[in-house]
């Protein structure tokens, strides 16, 4: 019930434009009632990202499993692959709700939330392993969002090529970044110099603009916008 009422909307979507489409039109085509719509989605926004709840429970069970001797850094990278993997797992799917997306701002502004919780999932896992640093809440919360920023860089550019090429060499390539920047840094939170031939990228943003907003500046820097 849950899938065909996705391939409906998204059929009608395709047909007639996201906002020409009602529930009633949804639930019409997929031969249900309107009772079974929002029992399994509480607004027509949700029909087009039906599967990031699962996900970031997923996340959620994966991080919680984490040792307490394991690099916190790489385990944050590894939950961010798990992301990568609901996209990959249905290309066409992933490409036709990028392009939708893009073309509408509410789905935009909603799935910038999403991203936002997929961020607050990776800070709270790292801000719990650095609780010993007086920099450990500040160090989480860069770190989460520029695995995050490196993650969506990767993922949409594999999104812009209609989904060909290997999405995981671009994404482990994205996240080596962040590996390799914070991953170096000594236990007195002193960071090394970059090595010779890398880019850094510098953002200023605003004090108390939304993290949200910040992670959408370093990836158009970091993409060359």
């Amino acid at each position: 019930m849950r899938d065909a009422l996705v391939a409906a909307a998204f059929q009608l979507f395709l047909e007639r434009g996201y906002e020409q489409t009602t529930v009633d039109d949804i639930v019409a085509l997929a031969g249900v009632g309107r009772r079974s719509f929002f029992r399994y989605f509480p607004s027509k926004e949700d029909v087009v990202f039906p599967d990031h709840e699962r996900c970031l429970a997923d996340m959620t069970a994966f991080l919680n499993s984490a040792s307490d001797q394991g690099d916190p850094i790489e385990r944050v990278c590894d939950a961010a692959r798990l992301v990568l993997r609901m996209y990959a797992e249905n290309p066409t799917f992933s490409v036709q709700r990028y392009r939708l997306t893009k073309q509408v701002p509410g789905l935009r502004a909603y799935e910038l939330s999403v991203v936002w919780r997929y961020e607050r999932a990776l800070a709270a896992h790292l801000r719990a392993r650095f609780s010993g640093r007086r920099d450990g809440s500040l160090r989480a919360d860069v770190i989460a969002a520029a695995v995050v920023a490196a993650h969506n860089n990767a993922l949409r550019s594999w999104l812009r090529s209609a989904g060909k090429g290997e999405a995981e060499v671009e994404v482990d390539q994205a996240l080596r970044h962040v590996r390799r920047i914070f991953g170096a840094d000594d236990p007195d939170g002193a960071s090394q110099e970059p090595a010779d031939g890398e880019d850094v990228v510098v953002v200023i943003s605003r004090r108390g603009a939304p993290m949200w907003r910040v992670v959408q500046e370093i990836e158009s820097a970091w993409a060359g916008d």
